[in-house]
């Protein structure tokens, strides 16, 4: 179960006065920039569209929400934090903001952000991002992220998500090609996040995160990055095909898919001896790539949508 002691007894006041860029930090600006490009594709590829004002807006409620996000996860995780290297300089494990004003700030977004959605857009996208939230808040942070190596594969629908969201702030639905948005974010963030675990497994260890390559090896690691890259494949062919997809979305997805697999089948076939001789090369280009991989799809599904009938099936 989750050290709630230790988490409690890790927590200390701001050392010095915090500034706005503090604040735009525990909002985890990178995080939420991914959040609100993939929710602005699923507004854009959905049919019948919505006014430019309303969009506008609801996807600055779907970024709030993003960050309400990050700023419950970075006020839970300060203890952890504090331990990795690449999160110790963060605002409140560096002492710039109190865990209480983190808490308030993030339930105080997440509260304005659904609300605003549910009235700017409807209350099925509203309600799919307070999960959302929830989720990742609550299920991830919380619960998964500490306690099982589980916690990529179903932490990952955390992140899933924002498409399906933009979709329904446009239509007030959720149908087939909006889940196939969330598969390609589901099956592509195991293996993005794997990849980067590959050349960043000490800070893991130090943290006590039972990551897989903490808690099965670097070897069941590549594995596993390979395995769900073939599941990629499968879900990214099938987006192609469907009425989001066309001629030009496969072309795309047939290149990227060949790269990425090829990465991943590089990354399977190294020993720790070779990776930590060249300095994770293999890793870190996988981790390089999927960045490529997952923008490019997405940049593509709208590039399809704007052809009209010109493309598509």
């Amino acid at each position: 179960m989750t050290d709630l002691s230790l988490h409690i007894a890790t927590e200390r006041p701001a050392s010095d006065e915090a500034g706005l860029r503090d604040y735009w930090q525990l909002l985890k600006p990178r995080l939420m920039s991914l959040s609100v490009f993939t929710a602005l594709v699923g507004l854009l590829v959905a049919p019948g569209g919505l006014h430019p004002f309303l969009g506008a807006t609801s996807i600055l409620w779907i970024a709030l929400g993003a960050g309400a996000s990050g700023a419950l996860n970075m006020w839970f995780d300060a203890d952890i934090d504090r331990v990795m290297k690449r999160t110790r300089k963060r605002p409140i494990p560096a002492g710039r903001v109190a865990p209480g004003d983190a808490l308030a700030l993030g339930l105080f977004l997440s509260g304005v952000s659904v609300v605003m959605l549910g009235l700017t857009a409807n209350w099925v996208a509203a309600g799919w991002l307070a999960f959302t939230i929830f989720f990742y808040a609550v299920i991830y942070s919380m619960w998964l992220k500490r306690t099982t190596s589980w916690n990529t594969v179903i932490g990952g629908l955390a992140g899933a998500f924002p498409p399906m969201i933009g979709w329904a702030a446009a239509t007030g639905g959720t149908p087939l090609e909006a889940w196939l948005l969330v598969a390609l974010i589901f099956m592509w963030t195991p293996p993005h996040f794997w990849a980067l675990a590959l050349f960043v497994k000490l800070d893991y260890h130090a943290a006590r995160i039972p990551m897989l390559t903490v808690t099965h090896g670097r070897a069941a690691t590549r594995r596993q990055a390979l395995l769900y890259s073939v599941g990629l494949v499968v879900v990214s062919l099938a987006t192609s095909v469907s009425s989001i997809g066309g001629p030009l979305t496969l072309a795309v997805a047939l290149v990227l898919n060949a790269l990425f697999l090829r990465a991943a089948w590089a990354v399977w076939r190294r020993d720790d001896a070779a990776s930590a001789a060249d300095g994770h090369a293999a890793e870190k280009a996988m981790f390089k790539l999927s960045l490529v991989y997952l923008f490019a799809h997405f940049a593509v599904f709208v590039a399809e949508a704007a052809l009209g009938p010109w493309g598509g099936w």
